[in-house]
């Protein structure tokens, strides 16, 4: 028996015809016979080296996907099927396209096809050709599409299907096909519709003379097939939109992390710019030219001039705001996109000139900041023709990115000039603020005193004491507190306090003379009372208390606030106390100042805390929250010297009774204080007036014979509480609460007079506050031994302390604790934000309360918390 092989098989067709007439006709459908006529004629065409043009299906099974598909498949579906699952291969609309005319092709027997799409505005066809050697695209106009032409022109503006044996005898196609199809007899055009219902192009398909019509059922499966073409467009654009985004997204932030990360001038910030503008519209060179709106003209200090480097030339070139393309684009912010700049009457040569460089394209745009035009870029010579209009959208982005780097540049250029102003303002500043080498001097060579006589009693005056001698009795203070506990350079510690010193401004009140008495007050206590603070708790107590009114203004936080001072603006809460210790850490940081050197860097940090928290303590608006809290511990019997915390509230409570130390003292040193204080009160009162706003009664001048009664309310809500509080942690404070109360009794005796015999009394003694005496003490300020009003006490004793009148001390203080009690209790009550608020709410609270003259007064005081510190 023969064996069966391709050989016999062949050889038998060959010699029985009929058999395979009857087989094919028997067991073969049309549609396989189509399509083998196609392949047949495909391979004729390719043997004799025919072309192959106008989309016609080409042989090649392993890279037709079509052609597998018709192989494989043989129903639509099936094609449809694989043209979805394989459509996210495809990266532009015409490349779907055109898979999906070779899937169509191939389904209905087609020997080529043709795709065109049409221009929405213009109306244009475009004959669209994939170049199968690098999957690049073609493209070429073939006029605006119009009737009684080609096929083409009419599907695209009908939006009919035509379907016509022979297109040569159709009279409405004079011009046939619009591309090739020499051919071409039996041709069937399709519009591709969009979802929105317009026309997007034309799909031709043909077939060549002898090679059949196409029937109803190839229009029908063509016409389904092309159902998918809008959505598979849409999708791919999608996706091809999406993924040129996402690199358009990577590149602006590569750019803004590049530039932004490396601000550190001008010049840098246009290199990066030049470089990426380049790199995003793949332009040759790049210029930017930023405007000058005094003089109203374009400049530029640096030039692309070839590869990208550091070492671009520095030469500016200037020209007037109205001149060449950049000056178009900057006077009215149009994007220019000229293919040929030479051939533009707006082009200015003489950059050319100046650069030896020859321009052919030029995309320019204007940088944009706030609205305002503040320069152009300019890209030049594409290098693969000419600049598009996706290179348009995209540099439109990149733009932005440079008006914000460039605005950012400048500002840090600005900040980068006021920075070394300032420091050369501070390095001024720092030379007068400081003190002279005559003044360390004639202090370092002066002995500082063994031992000061009374120096720990609480009624000794620290306003007795001359300036030349205060530095001494710092000194002096220093040595004896802190000698043991912590190490300190003589020469050091003298510069700081001399420098401190400098720096207490001229005013009444607020100036070095009041920083030596606190000083002096917290040395008392630490000396006399028994107690368990740190050393170092100590030393910030000490520190803080001559620093603690560093630069004061004589004025009260509420008047810097409303104001509209730099200081409210920078430090929204204790705003003078924030600044009072950044005086301090700013003289400690002068040279030869730092008198905690030798402290450890943790030990700084905590030196320094402790500090700071104790000059915010003198803020009034605190001590309500302080004293509360101290209170409640106390109240309770839970008070410990091992807690930190519990060590922290006394200290801001003896920074409180420091701080307000002149109310403690003998009355004649109480009265002489209070002059002071009520002559800066109504220097901003006087200011506050001519500024248009209304004083607290305690600020009004001409409200002087109030003070009495202010001062009643004071001590009352303010200083006994405190002093009180604090003795009962520390006993042997109890004379500065003694001493309060001493002065409580004089002010009632005085609040009780008529208004013009206050009056009287209170203008016995008037200091002049622009004398030498008061200037920060730099002569001697001594105390007057009597006044007026004292004298006239002590000469007529019965007019002025008679029984009836003040009472006995004793009854008289005791009826005054009953009245504080219940002031004090509104007081720990409330927990305050600031002085105001504590006593618009302590005043709700009493309302409804028996009337007493003490508690309204007090009240009023309140009202000056922030004035009365």
């Amino acid at each position: 028996m023969t064996e069966v092989n391709q050989e016999v098989v062949l050889q038998f067709l060959n010699d029985n015809p009929d058999f395979l007439e009857n087989y094919v006709l028997s067991h073969v459908n049309k549609e396989r016979l189509q399509r083998w006529m196609a392949w047949k004629e495909q391979a004729r065409k390719k043997r004799h080296g025919d072309p192959n043009v106008n989309g016609e299906i080409s042989l090649d099974r392993k890279t037709s996907m079509s052609k597998w598909k018709a192989s494989a498949h043989s129903k639509k579906w099936i094609l449809l099927q694989e043209l979805t699952r394989n459509i996210h291969h495809h990266s532009n609309k015409i490349q779907v396209l055109t898979e999906l005319a070779r899937c169509v092709a191939t389904a209905t027997a087609a020997e080529g096809y043709n795709i065109y799409l049409l221009d929405e505005h213009t109306k244009e066809l475009h004959y669209q050709r994939l170049e199968n050697s690098n999957l690049g695209i073609s493209s070429s106009c073939i006029g605006k599409a119009q009737l009684n032409s080609s096929l083409a022109s009419f599907v695209a503006l009908t939006g009919e299907t035509v379907r016509i044996g022979d297109i040569l005898s159709d009279d409405r196609f004079p011009e046939g096909l619009a591309v090739g199809g020499d051919k071409a007899q039996s041709v069937m055009g399709l519009p591709i519709i969009k979802a929105d219902g317009k026309i997007s192009g034309v799909l031709e398909l043909y077939r060549n003379v002898g090679g059949g019509v196409f029937t109803v059922e190839d229009e029908e499966v063509t016409t389904s097939m092309l159902m998918w073409a809008d959505i598979c467009v849409e999708y791919v654009e999608m996706h091809s939109c999406m993924t040129k985004q996402r690199k358009l997204n990577d590149f602006l932030l590569t750019v803004a992390k590049s530039i932004f990360q490396d601000i550190v001038s001008m010049d840098t910030v246009i290199m990066k710019i030049m470089n990426y503008a380049k790199k995003l519209v793949n332009a040759d060179r790049a210029s930017l030219f930023l405007l000058d709106s005094k003089t109203n003209e374009l400049y530029a200090r640096i030039f692309d001039t070839g590869p990208f480097d550091e070492n671009m030339p520095r030469k500016e070139i200037r020209f007037p705001m109205d001149k060449g393309v950049a000056g178009h684009v900057a006077s009215t912010g149009e994007v220019l996109n000229i293919p040929d700049a030479y051939m533009d009457k707006r082009f200015n040569r003489e950059v050319d000139m100046q650069t030896g460089y020859r321009t052919k394209s030029i995309l320019c745009m204007p940088i944009y900041i706030r609205g305002n035009t503040i320069g152009v870029v300019q890209m030049v010579n594409k290098l693969n023709g000419t600049f598009t209009k996706a290179d348009e959208e995209s540099f439109e982005t990149f733009a932005v990115y440079c008006g914000l780097a460039l605005h950012h540049a400048k500002l840090y250029d600005k900040i980068r000039r006021s920075e070394q102003k300032y420091r050369v303002a501070l390095d001024v500043l720092s030379y007068h603020s400081q003190c002279s080498d005559e003044e360390f001097l004639a202090i370092k060579q002066t002995q500082v005193p063994e031992y000061i006589e009374n120096i720990t009693n609480y009624s000794f005056s620290p306003w007795t004491v001359i300036d030349e001698d205060k530095i001494r009795y710092v000194l002096y203070m220093f040595r004896e507190l802190f000698t043991n506990a912590t190490r300190f350079e003589q020469d050091d510690l003298i510069r700081f306090t001399l420098t401190v010193r400098k720096n207490y401004r001229n005013v009444p009140y607020h100036n070095w003379d009041h920083a030596f008495s606190v000083a002096h007050a917290v040395y008392t206590v630490i000396k006399t009372a028994k107690h368990n603070f740190t050393p170092f708790e100590c030393l910030a107590l000490f520190v803080a208390c001559l620093c603690h009114d560093l630069d004061h203004r004589g004025k009260t936080n509420a008047f810097m606030v409303k104001s509209a001072s730099p200081l409210a603006a920078i430090y929204s809460t204790s705003t003078m106390e924030h600044h009072h210790f950044n005086q301090t850490v700013t003289i400690l940081q002068n040279e030869g100042h730092n008198i905690f050197k030798h402290l450890s860097s943790e030990e700084y940090k905590k030196m320094l805390s402790g500090i700071r928290q104790c000059i915010l303590a003198t803020d009034l608006a605190l001590f309500f929250g302080n004293r509360a809290k101290l209170k409640e511990i106390l109240d309770k019997g839970d008070f410990t010297w091992d807690s930190e915390e519990h060590r922290h509230y006394l200290e801001a409570i003896v920074m409180t009774s420091a701080d307000l130390c002149a109310n403690a003292k003998p009355w004649d040193i109480q009265l002489e204080t209070v002059q002071y204080i009520m002559a800066e009160f109504y220097q901003q009162g006087d200011e506050e007036k001519q500024r248009g706003m209304t004083p607290m009664p305690m600020m009004d001048r001409e409200k002087k014979h109030e003070l009495p009664q202010l001062e009643v309310g004071f001590l009352v809500g303010i200083c006994l509480p405190c002093y009180e509080l604090m003795a009962q942690v520390l006993p042997d404070t109890k004379p500065m609460a003694d001493g309060a109360s001493a002065n409580l009794k004089r002010w009632q005796e005085l609040a009780d007079r008529e208004q013009e015999e206050v009056e009287k009394a209170l203008s016995s003694y008037k200091p002049d506050i622009n004398d030498d005496k008061h200037r920060n003490g730099k002569v001697t300020r001594t105390l007057s031994s009597t006044k007026s009003y004292t004298e006239e006490m002590d000469r007529n004793p019965s007019e002025y302390q008679s029984k009836e009148k003040v009472g006995d001390m004793s009854s008289d203080t005791r009826q005054m604790q009953t009245s504080r009690d219940d002031q004090n209790e509104t007081f720990s009550n409330q927990k305050v934000d600031d002085c105001d608020k504590s006593v618009a709410q302590a005043g709700a609270d009493k309302s409804t309360e028996e009337s007493n003259p003490q508690r309204d007064t007090a009240n009023e005081a309140e009202q000056e918390l922030e004035a009365v510190r």
